[in-house]
């Protein structure tokens, strides 16, 4: 039985469907190559260095040994504070960048980013 759809219409990349699952595959593996990154910040003028990967997991903190004052113990967690949050922001920033890049900046619910 021959279809009645016009030639092409269910075939290639006409067919949003497709699209959408082509679309899906590519965040997924954008997903997976963001979540095998690591991503190193510093604060403090490099006093502090924290390592995130891109599963937003804290890694490693590294502090030199002058920013440990016991006399001041409340900066040197405002100094590990700033730096988690700038580096969780950094892998927040590489996820749109990636998710703009496939989207074309379409803003689609449900997607995984």
């Amino acid at each position: 039985m021959k279809s009645r759809m016009p030639p092409g219409y269910n075939s290639g990349m006409n067919n949003p469907m497709k699209q959408m699952q082509k679309m899906q595959e590519e965040i997924q593996k954008s997903k997976e190559e963001l979540e095998q990154k690591e991503f190193i910040v510093t604060s403090g003028g490099g006093m502090v260095e924290v390592v995130i990967s891109g599963k937003k997991e804290i890694t490693g903190i590294k502090m030199k040994p002058e920013v440990v004052d016991p006399d001041d113990v409340e900066m040197l967690g405002d100094l590990i504070i700033s730096a988690v949050n700038e580096a969780i922001r950094k892998v927040e920033e590489a996820s749109e960048s990636d998710m703009e890049r496939i989207t074309g900046g379409l803003s689609i619910p449900g997607m995984p980013f």
